[in-house]
């Protein structure tokens, strides 16, 4: 499948809040103008869309705002870049409603991670657009240890150059929104190689559980030479993680599949090496594939950006394990 790719930001352009899951509204103000500050250090000129901040018993707009929301921010050529607010647990909502050839032929920057893997890989698969697996608006409120997020947000938006996805030195897994002065880092081990290989191939993916609402839809995108980037948050076990990854190996369309790269696990998860090591060595379907964890992606900080629809190159050597992000 030919994809697309959309021109890249440059310092100036309009960047449009929306929320297609969660809205603005449950979001403080104290991390609201934060997020607003980094933003504009970028030089990006941030608006807000029209109901971005209306909130209802499910903590969301109505469907038809969010699609309207997206519908104008796609169609508004002032407009060079969309940023969701928050995840949550309902984009898939507006799958159905969405015009997928206003998006087609108004190829944007569509930046944000969990719930929105529903509209990303949705958009893949019905627009062939490209989108990004990143931080959400949200995510920019963060005070502390943000350098990582903000180089490679700046890398993989603002530029086409081929990345090396280097880890980042430490991680954290704490509530930052509610105690941004007391944060815990700690060490981070890297990426792992749980299987050895080399591949190259079409990224798709993201988080897992919501990744699988899109089976069986005209708005799962083709896994026919993909890597698959998978994470999950902190509501997973590894009995859970487990079948809803053998879920996803069950479709017909896995074979074609060329590598597996897993996201760093939340603490809460009580996901360990060795109960990960066993969960994948289980899967006949994953035999012989590359299969890398550990990597800076999911619902912990900090987190590189990467594309969904993208060209990625994995090389899980044990004593050099290298992800290389090469057309996005």
């Amino acid at each position: 499948m030919q994809t697309i790719i959309a021109p890249k930001l440059k310092k100036g352009d309009e960047l449009r809040i929306l929320a297609p899951s969660r809205s603005l509204g449950m979001i403080s103000f104290d991390v609201r103008k934060t997020g607003l500050d980094r933003l504009q250090e970028m030089g990006l000129h941030v608006t807000f869309s029209k109901h971005c901040d209306e909130m209802n018993d499910f903590t969301s707009s109505s469907i038809q705002s969010r699609v309207d929301d997206l519908h104008e921010a796609f169609q508004d050529p002032s407009v060079k870049g969309i940023l969701t607010v928050i995840g949550g647990f309902n984009s898939n909502q507006l799958l159905q409603y969405l015009d997928y050839s206003l998006i087609k032929q108004n190829p944007k920057v569509l930046c944000g991670y969990s719930d929105i893997t529903a509209l990303q890989n949705a958009i893949l698969a019905k627009s062939s657009l490209v989108t990004y697996s990143g931080p959400h608006f949200s995510s920019f409120g963060c005070i502390k240890g943000m350098e990582y997020t903000i180089e490679y947000f700046q890398k993989c938006l603002f530029a086409s150059d081929p990345i090396l996805l280097t880890s980042s030195s430490s991680w954290s897994d704490d509530e930052w929104w509610i105690h941004q002065e007391n944060r815990k880092f700690v060490p981070n081990p890297g990426i792992q190689v749980l299987q050895e290989g080399k591949a190259l191939g079409r990224l798709v993916g993201g988080n897992l559980c919501t990744l699988n609402l899109l089976q069986g839809t005209e708005f799962m995108p083709s896994l026919q030479d993909a890597i698959l980037f998978l994470e999950d948050d902190y509501l997973v076990t590894p009995e859970i993680f487990d079948r809803n990854l053998q879920s996803l190996l069950h479709l017909s369309d896995f074979k074609n599949v060329k590598a597996l790269v897993i996201g760093c696990f939340q603490k809460a998860s009580q996901m360990g090496e060795n109960l990960l090591e066993q969960i994948i060595s289980t899967k006949k379907e994953l035999q012989n594939l590359p299969v890398i964890y550990n990597a800076d992606f999911g619902h912990t900080y900090p987190m590189f950006t990467f594309p969904v629809g993208g060209t990625v190159l994995v090389k899980a050597q044990k004593n050099n394990p290298q992800i290389f992000l090469q057309k996005f």
